[in-house]
Formats: C-alpha cells, sequence, structure tokens
C-alpha cells in the first residue's frame, strides 16, 4: 500500500477518533440540564445513564462480528452516522425511562465506533511496523477537551436540545468527509501476512491465544477502572475532603485528562525507545504512585501533581491492550479487550462509592493504584513468557 494512501487513512481514522471524544464529551456536560429536565433524581439519573455502558457493552461483540463480514471501515463510518444522531435523542426525553431508552442507543453506537475504528488503526499498526495505536486515542483525548470545552461555552447560551443538534450536524458532516477517504480504502493487511490472514482476518485462536487476550483485556479494565474513577469522584475528593472551592476542585480532572493527553501523543516514542511490556510496568506504577500521592496527600498541590502523575502512567496502558488483543485475534480481539475496558469504567465509580461509604473516599481510590499496580503486574508477568521490550520498532507489532 503506497506511503501516502496509509497517510490518509491513518489523517482519516484519526478524525473518527477525534470525533467519538468530542461528541461524547458535548453530551456529558449537558448531563446536569438533562437531569433538570427529566426531573430524575440522582439515584434514577444514575440507573438512566448506566444505559449507555449497558449499550456499548452489549454491542462490542456484535460489532467484532460485523467487522470481520463487513470490514472495519464501513462499520465505523454506519456508527459514525449513528453516533452523531442518537446524541440529539437525550434532550428530546422527558422522563428517566425514556432518557435511560435512548441512551441505550447512544451507547450502542458509541461501544460500536469504538471496537471498529480501534480494529482498523490495529491493521494499520500492523502495515506501518510503527507502535502509532497512541496518537489515534490522544485524538481521542483532544476532541473530547474540545467537546468539553465548547459544551461549557455554548451551555448558557444554548438550549441541550440546539446544542446537542449542532453536533449532530457537526458529527454528519465530519463523517461524511472523513468517512468518503476510509471507504475508498481497503484495510491494509501486513506485507507477511498478504496471503493469510491478517490482523483483522478472522483465525483460530489456540488456549494461549485466547487467555493472552483475556489478559490485555485486564489491562485494560484496570485503566479504564481509573479513568472512571478520577472523572467521577476526583473533583469530589478535592472539595470534600481537601476543602477547595468547586471551581479549584475540576481542576483536578483538568489535570488528569490533560497529562493523558499529553502522555498518548509522546507515546508512540515511549514504546519504540521502551518496548510494550516495559511501557506498561512502567505506566502502572507510574500510575500507582501518583494515585497514593493523589489520593492521600493533605496538600492540594500534591494532590493536583498526583492526579497529573497517575494520568500520563495510565494514558499508554489501554491502547497497548487494544492494539495486541486486536493483532492476536482481530476484531474480536478488539472487542474483548474494549468490553472489558467499558466493564472497568462501569465498575470504577458505583465500587469506590461503596469503598467511601464503609471505609472513606480517599481510601476508596486508593483501589485505582491497587488496579494500576496490578496491570504493572500483569505487564511484568508477559514479559516472562517472551514478550520482549527489546524487539526493535519496526517489529514491534507483530503478534505475541
Amino acid at each position: 500500500m503506497p506511503g501516502t494512501t496509509l497517510g490518509r487513512l491513518r489523517i482519516a481514522l484519526t478524525v473518527f477518533f477525534a470525533l467519538d471524544g468530542f461528541i461524547f464529551a458535548g453530551w456529558v456536560v449537558r448531563i446536569p440540564a438533562i437531569k433538570h429536565q427529566t426531573g430524575a433524581s440522582a439515584g434514577t439519573l444514575g440507573l438512566a445513564l448506566l444505559g449507555v455502558s449497558a449499550g456499548a457493552v452489549i454491542t462490542m461483540m456484535l460489532t467484532g462480528r460485523l467487522c470481520r463480514r463487513y470490514g472495519s471501515h464501513v462499520v465505523t463510518v454506519i456508527c459514525g452516522i449513528l453516533l452523531s444522531l442518537s446524541v440529539a435523542l437525550p434532550p428530546l426525553t422527558h422522563s428517566a425511562v425514556a432518557l435511560g431508552a435512548v441512551l441505550l442507543v447512544f451507547g450502542a453506537a458509541y461501544g460500536g465506533i469504538n471496537v471498529a475504528f480501534n480494529s482498523a488503526a490495529v491493521d494499520l499498526v500492523a502495515v506501518l511496523r510503527r507502535p502509532i495505536m497512541p496518537s489515534f486515542h490522544a485524538a481521542f483525548s483532544l476532541g473530547g477537551m474540545l467537546g468539553a470545552g465548547l459544551g461549557g461555552l455554548v451551555a448558557g447560551h444554548l438550549s441541550p436540545t440546539r446544542h446537542l443538534l449542532g453536533l449532530t450536524f457537526i458529527g454528519l458532516v465530519v463523517t461524511a468527509v472523513a468517512g468518503r477517504s476510509l471507504l475508498r480504502q481497503q484495510p491494509p493487511k501486513p506485507p507477511e501476512r498478504a496471503g493469510g490472514a491478517g490482523p483483522g482476518s478472522p483465525r483460530r485462536l489456540d488456549g494461549r491465544s485466547r487467555g493472552l487476550v483475556v489478559v490485555f483485556g485486564l489491562i485494560a479494565l484496570c485503566t479504564a477502572y481509573g479513568e472512571g474513577a478520577m472523572a467521577d469522584w476526583g473533583a469530589l475528593h478535592l472539595e470534600q475532603n481537601l476543602g477547595t472551592s468547586a471551581g479549584v476542585a475540576a481542576m483536578g480532572y483538568s489535570c488528569f485528562a490533560l497529562a493523558m493527553t499529553i502522555g498518548r501523543l509522546t507515546g508512540t516514542t515511549l514504546l519504540e525507545r521502551l518496548g510494550r511490556t516495559r511501557t506498561v510496568v512502567a505506566g502502572g506504577t507510574t500510575a500507582a504512585l501518583g494515585m497514593l500521592a493523589g489520593s492521600l496527600s493533605p496538600s492540594l498541590w500534591a494532590a493536583l501533581i498526583g492526579f497529573a502523575v497517575t494520568g500520563l502512567g495510565l494514558a499508554n496502558l489501554f491502547p497497548v491492550a487494544v492494539e495486541r488483543a486486536g493483532m492476536l485475534a482481530g476484531p474480536g480481539g478488539v472487542a474483548i479487550a474494549s468490553t472489558f475496558g467499558y466493564g472497568g469504567m462501569l465498575l470504577g465509580p458505583p465500587a469506590i462509592g461503596f469503598m467511601a461509604d464503609w471505609f472513606s473516599l480517599p481510601t476508596a481510590l486508593t483501589s485505582v493504584a491497587v488496579l494500576a499496580a496490578i496491570a504493572a503486574l500483569v505487564g511484568l508477568v508477559l514479559h516472562f513468557r517472551g514478550d520482549n521490550p527489546r524487539t526493535p520498532s519496526r517489529k514491534a507489532s507483530r503478534p505475541t
């Protein structure tokens, strides 16, 4: 596949990653207004919001099969259209039950596009023989920051209906432009597999390979647990336990998200220098230490630094896990790792809530450090199973 074509493919996929983060963040910042509109209590809103995760998890395994049958590029474009249309549905509801129902649709589109474009990215990583997966996830993070920032600016001027309809329009236009480029190109195949099964092709897995896919899914779970915990509980910890104002408390997640974005932007260089195993071990260890400081320090600045260090540590764990699962099992592997990841994001906030009731919120937040340390330990075990960090970068994307 010519370099120019691969470059266009990389740009198109990057746009879809960014669009996904942009639309999702745009929806998230309007949750308080939707809560008021539906008259939902905190508890019933929480149940309705589970529709996003439930829809995503239910759809992910199906999307893996659709990618094998129709191709990841086609499925990415279709899910991009569905995501753009479904984000306009929540402000049209007037009860928690109706909100939960439309969020199932939104979550299904969100989960589907995540499996589809990650599968397409795995194919591209394999043919380029460079660990560029973090750059795609950096685009998602940047899109999310842009979507949240724009949402904050327009929240006082536009109703949720107009705002989210605007996201629908933007999403459809971007999908039409980037999708046209994506659909013109077949998923690339690595040269050594040109006559056989490529990363996106179905394959028979032995017991060890299946076990490795689950292990990579476990790393994704540990990472997503931390992301969900920081999003839902980080600001509350700063406000409740360190006595900061609401505005200052919001800086906690901003520090975490910005650090994670920076970590992903530099992730390719890090992976080329350290290899995947050492990146996972170092990242998990860094995140564990950062979260211990962020959750247990009595100082605001130490907590903010700890949150930032946690973001840097977690930044590349999920991209590495999804890429390796996809290299082993194609779209099905991506679906499994992504499902584990969403499971972690779904498990994290309520688990921390229960632990905070039993012990305290700072103690509960240390569970993020525990799972990050588990991810580091898993990476260390994978090293002993032959995942060699000294493998040259141009061979780094071959299957374990």
